[in-house]
C-alpha cells in the first residue's frame, strides 16, 4: 500500500513499422521519467509498432519483432526505475490482440487487451485484431490501475467492470486522430465515465502524422470530482510527470502543467503542418515541390509546406502559358518572395504546342474543348513529375475538398502528387485559412513572421486559367452556395430534399450531386491528404465508383 504515486505520460510521435525507433524513443523517455522520480510510466495506443499498423500486423516477421521489443523494454526496468505500460500487438491463445503490456522488475508482468474494436469512420480495427475480454486492473506498486484502450471508454461496460473488480485510477492509452470537433468530444466522454464509475482518468493520446490521419496529442488528466488538474500541449512531444495522492475519498491528480490547447482555424492549420511534416520526414523525402499559380490554392499550401519544413526545403514553380495573367506571375513571385523559397519558372508554350501538334492529326475536325485546355495541366504535372524523379523531392498537389468534390481537377495534371495538405479542407476555409496565417504564426511554424500570402492571391475571383478571362463560377456555383451544398451531402449525408429545403435551390443541389458522384474515380486515384474533418474522402467516404443511384427525393 502507498499513499502516492508518480506517474509519467509519455505524450510521444511514433512511426508505424519503425519499431526499433519506436523502442529506443521509449527507453530515453523511462529514462526521463526516471531521473523525475517517476513510478510508472505510460505510452499510448500500439506505441512500439505505432498507429495504427493496418494489415502490417498480420504479417508474422512483424508480430515477433513487435514481441521482442516488448520483451527487450521489459529488461529495461531491471533496473529499478519506473514501471512500463506499453502498448504492441500480442498473440494470445492463437489470437491476435490489440493489448498493453504491465513491465517492471525485468518481467512482462501481465497484460492487458482491447475489447472494443472501432469499426467506423477510419478505422477497421475488427479486420486484424480479435476483442479481449473484459479485464481486470493491474497491481502496479500496490495501485490498482485499469487500463482500458482508446475506444474502451467510449463505451461505459469496461470501466465499468473495472471500477467493480477494485480499479483505483483509470489510465487510457489512446490512438485517437485529430478533427476539427473532436477535443471537446473526447472531454465528454471521460467525464461520462467519471461520473459513472466515480474514479480520476487520466487521458493518454500520441502525436503525429500517419499517412492521412493526424494525431493532436492534448492528452489530459480529471479527477473525480470532474476537475481538468493536468492538460498537456497538443501538436508537442512531451513526457509529463503526474503526481497522485489517496485520501479517504480515493486518489486524485495533483494539479499539474496546464497549456492551452489551440482551438479552431490554429488547430487546423497546426493538423496541416504536421501532417505534411511527418509524411515528407518519415517517408524520408528532401523536401518538396510544387506549382505556384497565383492564386490562393497553391500559396497556402506553399505557406504549410514552408511552417512545416522550412524555407529551404520548399521549391515552387511558376508554369505559366499564354492563358496566365501577369497579375498571376506577378503575385506568384511575391509569394514565393515573402514565404523565403525557391522559385522558378517554366513556360509550357512548348510541350503544350508539342502535344497538339502530335494530336492535330487524329483531332482534325473537332471542336477545341476541355481536352486541349487539360493539355496545359498536365504539361504542369509531367515537368513538375520530372522534377521530383531528377532530384527527389515530394510533389505537392494542391486542389481544395470543393473542387475535389465536384471533379474541378485534372487527372494526371494538377492532380499529379504524392500529398495534398489541403485535401479535406473547403474553399471557404482555404481562404479562412489564409487570412489566419497571414496574421499569426504559431511558435512551431518555420516559416516567416508576416505576411506570407499577398493580399490580392486572397481577394481576386479564383480561376484555373486554361482559357481567356476563365473564373472558377463560370463552372461552378459561387463557392458560398457550393460549401453549403457540399456540407450537407458528404459531412452530413443529407438528402436532396433536405438540403432544399435550407434554401438551395433544386437544379443545382441536383447538379452537384451528380458531379460529386461521377467524380468518385477521380478521388480514387488522388494523393492522400490531411484528414481534418468527420468525413474525409478515402478512409471515411467510401463510395462506390460505379454508382447508379440517384436521390428522387
Amino acid at each position: 500500500m502507498t499513499d502516492k504515486l508518480r506517474i509519467a505520460l509519455a505524450q510521444l510521435n511514433p512511426t508505424v513499422g519503425n519499431i526499433e525507433g519506436n523502442l529506443q524513443k521509449a527507453i530515453a523517455a523511462r529514462r526521463e521519467a526516471s531521473l523525475a522520480g517517476a513510478d510508472l510510466i505510460a505510452f499510448p495506443e500500439l506505441y512500439l509498432v505505432g498507429y495504427p499498423p493496418e494489415d502490417l500486423v498480420l504479417k508474422p516477421a512483424f508480430q515477433r519483432a513487435a514481441a521482442e521489443a516488448v520483451a527487450e523494454m521489459a529488461l529495461q526496468t531491471s533496473d529499478g526505475g519506473p514501471a512500463v505500460l506499453i502498448g504492441a500487438p500480442w498473440i494470445h491463445e492463437g489470437k491476435l490482440m490489440n493489448a498493453v503490456h504491465y513491465l517492471d522488475d525485468g518481467e512482462i508482468k501481465g497484460h492487458t487487451f482491447k475489447v472494443e474494436l472501432p469499426n467506423y469512420g477510419v478505422f477497421d480495427e475488427p479486420r486484424v485484431f480479435k476483442p479481449g475480454m473484459s479485464p481486470g486492473p493491474f497491481n502496479i506498486r500496490g495501485v490498482r490501475i485499469g487500463v482500458p484502450i482508446c475506444e474502451d471508454i467510449w463505451y461505459p461496460d469496461v470501466v465499468e467492470c473495472l471500477e467493480e473488480t477494485g480499479a483505483e485510477i483509470l489510465l487510457v492509452p489512446n490512438g485517437s486522430p485529430y478533427d476539427a470537433a473532436k477535443f471537446d468530444a473526447r472531454t465528454q466522454l471521460v467525464l461520462s465515465r467519471i461520473r459513472e464509475t466515480g474514479l480520476p482518468l487520466a487521458y493518454l493520446n500520441q502525436i503525429g502524422g500517419q499517412d492521412e490521419l493526424v494525431f493532436d496529442g492534448g492528452s489530459f488528466v480529471i479527477n473525480a470530482d470532474f476537475k481538468l488538474v493536468v492538460q498537456m500541449p497538443a501538436w508537442a512531444e512531451k513526457v509529463a510527470i503526474t503526481d497522485w495522492t489517496r485520501s479517504d475519498s480515493g486518489w486524485a491528480c495533483e494539479p499539474g502543467e496546464m497549456t492551452l490547447v489551440q482551438e479552431g482555424l490554429e488547430s487546423v492549420y497546426l493538423a496541416l503542418v504536421q501532417g505534411l511534416r511527418d509524411y515528407v520526414h518519415k517517408n524520408r523525402f528532401p523536401g518538396v515541390v510544387l506549382g505556384l499559380s497565383g492564386g490562393i490554392d497553391s500559396a497556402l499550401v506553399a505557406a504549410i509546406a514552408t511552417d512545416a519544413l522550412g524555407p529551404d526545403k520548399v521549391h515552387c514553380i511558376m508554369l505559366p502559358y499564354r492563358y496566365t495573367s501577369n497579375e498571376s506571375i506577378t503575385d506568384a513571385e511575391a509569394c514565393a518572395k515573402a514565404i523565403g523559397v525557391r522559385y522558378d519558372t517554366i513556360p509550357i508554350e512548348e510541350p503544350v504546342a508539342g502535344f497538339t501538334s502530335v494530336l492535330a492529326k487524329l483531332f482534325e475536325g473537332t471542336q477545341s474543348d476541355t481536352t486541349e485546355e487539360n493539355l496545359q495541366s498536365r504539361s504542369r504535372g509531367v515537368i513538375l513529375m520530372a522534377v521530383s524523379n531528377k532530384f527527389g523531392n515530394l510533389v505537392l498537389t494542391t486542389g481544395n475538398k470543393s473542387e475535389v468534390s465536384v471533379g474541378y481537377a485534372t487527372l494526371y495534371g494538377d492532380m499529379n502528387g504524392g500529398f495534398n495538405p489541403i485535401k479535406d479542407i473547403y474553399k471557404l476555409q482555404v481562404f479562412a485559412l489564409a487570412r489566419w496565417r497571414n496574421a499569426n504564426r504559431p511558435a512551431s511554424c518555420l516559416g516567416h513572421d508576416g505576411i506570407v500570402i499577398p493580399e490580392r492571391i486572397i481577394t481576386r475571383p479564383p480561376s484555373a486559367e486554361l482559357r481567356p478571362d476563365q473564373k472558377d463560377e463560370d463552372s461552378l456555383p459561387p463557392y458560398k452556395i457550393l460549401d453549403g451544398i457540399l456540407e450537407g451531402l458528404v459531412e452530413k449525408e443529407m438528402s436532396v430534399g433536405e438540403i432544399v429545403a435550407l434554401g438551395y435551390d433544386r437544379n443545382v443541389v441536383k447538379r452537384i450531386e451528380h458531379l460529386l458522384y461521377i467524380s468518385e474515380y477521380k478521388r480514387r486515384q488522388a494523393a492522400p491528404g490531411v484528414k481534418i474533418s468527420a468525413r474525409n474522402f478515402g478512409r471515411d467516404r467510401r463510395y462506390p465508383i460505379t454508382n447508379g443511384f440517384r436521390d428522387v427525393d
